[in-house]
């Protein structure tokens, strides 16, 4: 508790084992999420130069088989490419090394009931970047999103947008190095059916009892300047 208390500060750490509690005494029926939303700047300065050239970066396509070990179940890959997202993977020595999501309309989130939506055509969404652990301090991620960094200026795209767990002090740590403009927040408390929405952003409080109602927030970058944070 003390080393969480460390990482993620008192009020983080005090709804990440309430969120604990919640899902030990319910059996997993309720869950308590935190997230912050940032924006990333989509430059001009390549990532990797040349290293990392032993990775291969391919689009992952829509009714491709996914690799055996594949860390997301196929239900979930399918409502994502339903929806638009397209996925990026990286592959070294023959075995899957990571991959990322984007998508450039709206989002449908996967942990909680809410749809992401962008209110300017040069923004994206990005979102589930995994990388295998053995290959996250090498070049996997750097390589991927150098690939993703390059399509997303080929569409115009000069902000990708993402949503960060509070509870994931790596994930904190990685895009505080990189540089991002915070664009709010959100709590979720979800009990069965029961969900509810505490934001920053509007609308700010939204209670729904039925998954075909979800709260949907604008994110909109257009006010942003064309330069890196």
């Amino acid at each position: 508790m003390r080393h969480t208390y460390a990482q993620l500060g008192w009020l983080n750490a005090m709804l990440y084992w309430l969120g604990h509690a919640l899902a030990a005494v319910s059996a997993g029926r309720c869950g308590l999420y935190r997230y912050h939303f940032v924006a990333q700047y989509i430059g001009d300065t390549p990532l990797c130069a040349e290293r990392g050239l032993d990775i291969d970066i391919r689009e992952q396509r829509a009714g491709e088989t996914l690799p055996d070990d594949y860390p997301r179940p196929a239900s979930v890959v399918w409502q994502r490419y339903a929806q638009g997202a397209q996925s990026l993977a990286a592959w070294r020595k023959g075995r899957l090394a990571g991959f990322l999501w984007l998508v450039f309309d709206a989002y449908q989130e996967d942990e909680v009931r809410a749809q992401y939506r962008l209110a300017s055509s040069r923004a994206a969404w990005d979102f589930d970047v995994w990388v295998r652990p053995e290959e996250r301090l090498g070049w996997v991620f750097p390589r991927l999103w150098e690939a993703a960094r390059l399509r997303l200026r080929q569409r115009g795209v000069r902000w990708s947008c993402s949503r960060i767990s509070a509870f994931n002090p790596a994930s904190l740590r990685a895009h505080a190095q990189i540089g991002v403009v915070r664009l709010g927040g959100a709590v979720f408390l979800r009990c069965g059916q029961w969900q509810w929405m505490f934001s920053s952003l509007e609308p700010r409080f939204h209670f729904s009892r039925h998954p075909s109602t979800f709260p949907q927030l604008m994110f909109d970058t257009s006010t942003l300047a064309d330069v890196a944070p």
